[in-house]
């Protein structure tokens, strides 16, 4: 049977995808908001972890994962979005072509349909710069049957709750060693502390290769397994969630701008992050303006509005769209407004209909 609905998650995503959006095109806003707003890249970290919490919430307690059928479904689920979303991308190409090597422009040209591009850290944002995302998630997924069945075997060492946090705390140490490392052995030799707009061989690797975000999604499995265990109380959960947030505000608003990129970046903040996701897991007052039925509602177009926004952004402007429709004082808001309403369309107009399709064409034949 399906487990009950977690709409504050789905919520959640609504949130974290626009503040994404924010990020990459910055609009006016209040001074309090810039260190959310300019460091909104660790929300995609985010994005890692509440994955695994939900495929395991989902998939944890079942006798047997069919490994086809998973991956068909998660296939369905994101792969024709993310075609539709290259070919609205085409335009970028001739820039593609400006960018590399005549070379790396063919491999970037074979890879990215392919999702394959995150790999090679030169390519990782080649034709969609925020796609980037797709092969470290369908590389996820492909690992995830195994990771349950990894977990489950080792059902005994990880009994109690206690046992399960420390798991939790070994594995984010594990995974933010590398941009530790990074951070102490300068192995690109920048002349200076790394940024978001610093360009380099293993900073690349650090931010868009699949491996750096296993420990992540495997703390959001070991997560649902905790939350399971832990059965909170309404209270307790509110209180956990008030904590991360309230810690989240306190980092923003006076650590955020003097912890090195590299490890802000490197799941740092995975703690709040997995401690809020707990308190969202169930019943609270924070959980209920989460829920509100809109932020759902756009919350399940977060896959689309993650892929489209970045181009969409940039063909809007470079066709000169709000000039012509002379609508340019409202802008960037109309422009959002309008890449909102894109991704709503392109759920429940391509992406629902293009995966109840895939998985009519994978269905076993009577």
């Amino acid at each position: 049977m399906r487990k009950p609905a977690l709409p504050a998650l789905t919520g959640l995503r609504t949130i974290l995808a626009v503040n994404v959006m924010f990020f990459h095109f910055t609009p006016p806003h209040p001074a309090f908001l810039t260190p959310v707003i300019g460091n909104a890249y660790v929300f995609v970290g985010f994005f890692f972890l509440i994955s695994g919490f939900v495929l395991a919430y989902n998939y944890a307690d079942r006798p047997k994962l069919e490994k086809r059928r998973f991956y068909v479904a998660r296939l369905a689920r994101v792969y024709p979005t993310y075609l539709l979303v290259l070919l609205l991308s085409l335009p970028f190409l001739g820039v593609e072509w400006q960018a590399h090597t005549h070379g790396d422009f063919f491999l970037g040209l074979l890879l990215t349909p392919l999702a394959l591009q995150g790999w090679v850290p030169a390519l990782a944002t080649f034709w969609n710069t925020v796609a980037w995302t797709l092969p470290a998630e369908l590389t996820l997924y492909l690992l995830f049957p195994f990771l349950l069945a990894a977990i489950a075997r080792q059902s005994n060492r990880l009994a109690t709750p206690l046992r399960l946090g420390l798991a939790i705390l070994v594995l984010w140490m594990i995974g933010i060693t590398p941009h530790v490392l990074y951070f102490f052995t300068n192995p690109d030799h920048l002349p200076a502390q790394a940024n978001r707009f610093t360009y380099a061989f293993w900073l690349r690797a650090l931010k868009y290769s699949p491996v750096a975000y296993l420990c992540t999604f495997t703390s959001g499995v070991l997560l649902e397994r905790l939350h399971a265990k832990l059965d909170l109380a309404e209270k307790r959960r509110f209180l956990a969630a008030a904590a991360a947030l309230a810690g989240l505000a306190l980092f923003f608003a006076f650590a955020a701008d003097k912890v090195p990129y590299v490890l802000v970046h490197g799941a740092l903040l995975l703690p709040l992050f997995a401690l809020l996701l707990l308190g969202l897991a169930g019943p609270n007052p924070i959980t209920s303006v989460l829920a509100w039925k809109p932020l759902v509602l756009f919350g399940e177009t977060t896959f689309a509005l993650y892929l489209l926004h970045f181009n969409a952004f940039l063909l809007i402007h470079f066709y000169h769209l709000p000039e012509k429709l002379h609508v340019v004082r409202f802008d960037p808001w109309i422009s959002f407004a309008f890449i909102l309403l894109m991704a709503l369309a392109v759920t429940r107009f391509f992406e629902q209909p293009a995966r109840r399709f895939v998985l009519s064409l994978a269905a076993p034949k009577s």
